[in-house]
């Protein structure tokens, strides 16, 4: 890992409250409501987390959440995870309709080989790029998530 994440102030970021409570949220009507890739909206949160989607296609960075796991849920497409464990390197593969979460503390990198849609759910404040990364790539948003418009 050769840097830190910026601060939640230099990260682009999103109202904590994108929906009002109690409001019903069309997930398919979020995900065509923006196009950018690796770049995720709140669609809500809950308690003191944000749920939020995103479309990814390719690479992410291999990065880091050194204080919290980080949950994929697969709506549409297929995720690797690339993981570096200590008993060494993985991936686990999500198809639609799977789900995962990456423990606390480990080194991983998403990658979409077709072009997927996810469901997330992570702590306020969370940037996409964790604690700890590598260099990130013009087409990675470095964000806590995005206002839903």
């Amino acid at each position: 890992m050769e840097s830190t994440a910026p601060s939640a102030s230099t990260a682009s970021s999103a109202s904590t409250a994108p929906t009002a409570p109690g409001e019903p949220v069309s997930l398919d009507r979020a995900l065509a409501s923006f196009g950018d890739l690796w770049s995720p909206r709140v669609v809500t949160a809950v308690n003191d987390y944000d749920v939020r989607i995103v479309k990814v296609e390719g690479e992410h960075v291999w990065h880091v959440h050194d204080h919290t796991d980080e949950f994929f849920l697969v709506l549409d497409g297929e995720l690797h995870i690339g993981l570096r464990e200590p008993a060494g390197e993985r991936t686990v593969v999500l198809p639609r309709g799977s789900a995962f979460t990456v423990p606390r503390g480990t080194e991983h990198r998403p990658y979409a080989p077709v072009p997927t849609a996810l469901l997330l759910f992570e702590p306020t404040g969370t940037l996409t790029v964790g604690d700890r990364h590598e260099k990130v790539p013009a087409h990675v948003d470095v964000t806590t998530g995005r206002a839903l418009s």
